[in-house]
Parts: C-alpha cells; structure tokens; sequence
C-alpha cells in the first residue's frame, strides 16, 4: 500500500470532528423480530479536518500536504485527539496499559493493541502506528528497555523482545498512537476572507486498512 510515515500537522487536525464508524446489516422479519449482522469485523474512522477561519500560513499548510500526498494516492498519519493514547486521554502512558499478549518460551514478537471495554464486552483494536519515543513494554510486571530488551517497528506496531517471555507471562504495552489514514477526495476548495485569513470548509479523512 502506498502510504508515508508522516503525521498530518497537529496544529491542524487539533479541532476536527470525527470518530470511529461501523456498517450493521439489518433484516427485519415478518413477525417484527430483527436479524443484525456486520461485515467488519473492525471499525473505521472518519474525521473532517475543516479548518473554519485560519491564517493564511496555515492553509499553505494544509494545500502542500494535500498535494505531497497526491490527494487520495498516499496515506499518512492522523492524531486523533479524542483517542490517541494506550492509557486513554486523560492519563499518562504507562507500560503496564495494556495487555497485547501471553508468553509461551518462543514467541517473541507482539502486536500492540488497545482493548475498549463496557460491561462484560469488549473490543480490540490492533495499533499499527505508534508514535516514536512513546512505547514502553514489561513483561509479568518487570519494566523492559527499549533498544536493549525490545524493539518497536513504527510502521506496523510490532513490539519484539530480545528474549522471548516465558510460558504464562503477561506481556503489557503503554505507547501513544497515530492512525493510518487518506484524504477521501481529491480536491480541497479554500477561499480567502481577508488579506491574513482564509477558510477550507470541508477536509474529508478516513481510516485505511494495513
């Protein structure tokens, strides 16, 4: 897939509304009963970056991301304000956050992931695009070193140990996240209100599959 390890201007996409979005097939049968369904097994988010009234500077900005990116060709990293850390938004990173694994004696390789829970369910979500310097791993509550006893692959959110944990350890991940995602159209329309201000009323973004 095409995509570049670059995050979307923080400064920008700070503001932007947007979320996470799933498709549910639903039949309504004779006797008033329903059947639900859905094709995803994952959820797909979608933000509009609009920006309202900026500075001029800012829409330069945006424009020569937009056109470095090819309009749709090229992915990249968004930071999604509302939900980009392992810990959630309003506590500090931790490596005991979440738990991304057992160990078993071989295995030494780990996807990150973050699990969102309500009651007695739950959904994991896997996290293919950490941010760099914000991973931190332990194993069976024992702190581990990044660069001496793991490695984390930022292009697809696998965390490796030196040492494969041994059988029945439990493997937690803290790290803070990006989502992989494109522009969904190919053109960007901007007005200028004034001679230090212009508006983009529309930046559609979505989640793209890695």
């Amino acid at each position: 897939m095409s995509f570049h390890e670059v995050q979307f201007p923080t400064s920008l996409s700070f503001g932007s509304v947007g979320g996470p979005e799933r498709v549910t097939e639903i039949v309504t049968l004779a006797n008033g009963f329903e059947e639900r369904n859905t094709p995803w097994a994952d959820s797909r988010r979608r933000y509009d970056a609009g920006m309202g009234m900026r500075s001029l500077a800012d829409i330069d900005t945006l424009i020569a991301f937009f056109e470095a990116r090819r309009g749709q060709l090229y992915g990249f990293r968004w930071k999604d304000w509302s939900d980009y850390r392992s810990s959630g938004s309003l506590v500090e990173v931790d490596f005991d956050d979440q738990v991304i694994g057992t160990g078993d004696g071989a295995t030494r390789a780990f996807q990150l992931c973050k699990t969102y829970t309500s009651g007695s369910a739950f959904y994991q979500r896997e996290i293919r695009k950490p941010v760099q310097g914000s991973v931190s791993a332990g194993v069976q509550g024992d702190v581990k070193a990044e660069g001496v006893e793991f490695e984390i692959d930022l292009a697809t959110g696998l965390l490796t140990f030196d040492e494969p944990p041994g059988p029945g350890a439990t493997v937690t991940a803290g790290f803070e996240f990006d989502v992989p995602v494109r522009f969904a159209t190919d053109s960007i329309q901007s007005s200028v209100a004034s001679f230090k201000a212009g508006e983009i009323p529309n930046v559609p973004i979505v989640e793209v599959r890695i």
